[in-house]
């Protein structure tokens, strides 16, 4: 009996240790495998990392002809694209976000009025390299008058803008500002109405005229009037005689790296948003505009072939209440109208003379009841036989109402390339994208 109990003993002894070998072996064999999947996925995760770091946008061989200039907007969109990732990450980007990616750029922070110039860095589209006053101080517009535009009073709007230096322009309340003249802007300057109800109006409006790098952001701009034939400092260096203006709410006149967000504009006596001879570069985006005739022209003439090398991006625009015709009409050059929204037009949306490119992606268009107003499109005062070869396309628009858009051209993948700017999101998502155009309500300590 006791040589069996300690057979029995000896047995069961044997047996758990070649239960716990079998143990030891399998976690060891797990560990090594679980390194190994590990260093594989790092492996992969290298490897995606450095192929989205190589994902940069083509540049446009029209925009920055100098390859010294070309290397360093390279530089500029990779470090760009990659502080948007990580501010986007800090921001919860994924729980406020709406689809539309400026505003999920910014919109996402409740203390965005402490970090205003993040807003520089979450353009798109061709003026997405605009940095506005972004590296400069800020300057707070304090006194709404224009009581001498040769000698502005410091604290004023037009003191702000005629700097030499980089500024990143506030309002330290609510104003109306009547301008007695055109306001002629220095580059690098931002004006920013955030935290502000600031209207621009009954006056003259924004001229934008030989400079480049500037953002206008959170405006009510309306009512504007055909001033001029008077003295008008556009430096503290220079002041000159202007004739007179023709009153439109922004005036983009040869210059470059211009976004105009977030606007509500309105019922001026020419153009609400007007680039002429030879601008390029620019955004319109977020803006909200009414009850007006001839909304947006980009070039000058046809016989003015320098606009040959203008690139604008029209998105997320809500084109609503009142609206007639130009939405926009284009000449010459390269335009990207994406997941914009219109909802009225009574003539026509957008136009065109001069053999213009026109790139049609994701946007809502909503036909007025006029059976004679259907239509998207209209070409200008040209025969069919010189238009059908100009390159017009719709992608992916939504058309409501009975509306259609008439293409035309072969389709040249160049030509197109050159006219296109960021990728376009669904028609569906239009309504989203776009519910919250023109002027923001933003107050401090919430989110805009």
């Amino acid at each position: 009996m006791a040589v069996t109990n300690k057979w029995v003993f000896t047995s069961l002894a044997l047996l758990f240790l070649l239960l716990v070998g079998a143990m030891t072996t399998a976690r060891t064999g797990n560990a090594s495998s679980n390194v190994e999947t590990e260093k594989e996925q790092s492996s992969k995760n290298s490897t995606m990392a450095a192929a989205r770091s190589e994902e940069v946008e083509p540049l446009n061989e029209h925009a920055v002809p100098d390859p010294e200039a070309v290397a360093a907007e390279v530089e500029s969109v990779i470090d760009r694209n990659i502080r948007n990732v990580t501010e986007r990450r800090k921001l919860g980007f994924f729980t406020c976000g709406t689809g539309n990616p400026i505003d999920d750029c910014w919109r996402c922070d409740a203390d965005w009025q402490k970090n205003r110039k993040r807003l520089a860095d979450c353009g798109i589209g061709f003026g997405r390299n605009a940095i506005g006053g972004r590296d400069g101080r800020f300057y707070v517009v304090t006194d709404p008058n224009d009581d001498d535009p040769v000698n502005p009073k410091p604290g004023t709007l037009r003191h702000a803008v005629i700097q030499d230096e980089p500024l990143w322009i506030v309002f330290k309340r609510d104003m109306v500002i009547q301008l007695k003249q055109e306001l002629i802007m220095n580059s690098f300057k931002t004006i920013d109405g955030r935290g502000a109800n600031v209207h621009i109006a009954n006056g003259a409006c924004i001229t934008i005229q030989y400079v480049t790098n500037v953002i206008i952001h959170g405006l009510h701009i309306h009512d504007c009037k055909p001033t001029g034939n008077a003295m008008v400092r556009s430096s503290p260096s220079h002041f000159g005689w202007r004739t007179m203006a023709d009153g439109d709410a922004i005036s983009i006149f040869g210059s470059s790296h211009v976004w105009v967000d977030h606007n509500s504009l309105s019922n001026c006596a020419d153009g609400l948003v007007d680039a002429v001879m030879g601008s390029t570069a620019i955004t319109v985006s977020n803006n909200h505009m009414t009850h007006h005739n001839e909304v947006m022209l980009l070039g000058h003439s046809d016989s003015y072939t320098r606009d040959k090398q203008m690139q604008v991006t029209i998105a997320y625009n809500h084109f609503g209440e009142g609206l007639i015709q130009r939405m926009p009409r284009c000449r010459h050059g390269y335009f990207h109208v994406v997941n914009n929204d219109y909802t009225h037009w009574e003539m026509y949306a957008i136009g065109g003379s001069a053999n213009p490119t026109i790139n049609s992606q994701g946007n809502r268009y909503a036909a007025p009841i006029n059976p004679f107003a259907k239509e998207v499109t209209k070409r200008v005062e040209t025969p069919a036989n010189q238009w059908k070869s100009w390159n017009w396309r719709s992608e992916g628009d939504l058309l409501l109402n009975g509306a259609y858009f008439t293409p035309s051209g072969a389709g040249a993948s160049a030509s197109y390339a050159r006219a296109s700017s960021l990728g376009a999101k669904s028609s569906a998502m239009v309504g989203a994208m776009t519910s919250n155009a023109g002027a923001l309500p933003c107050r401090r300590g919430r989110q805009c």
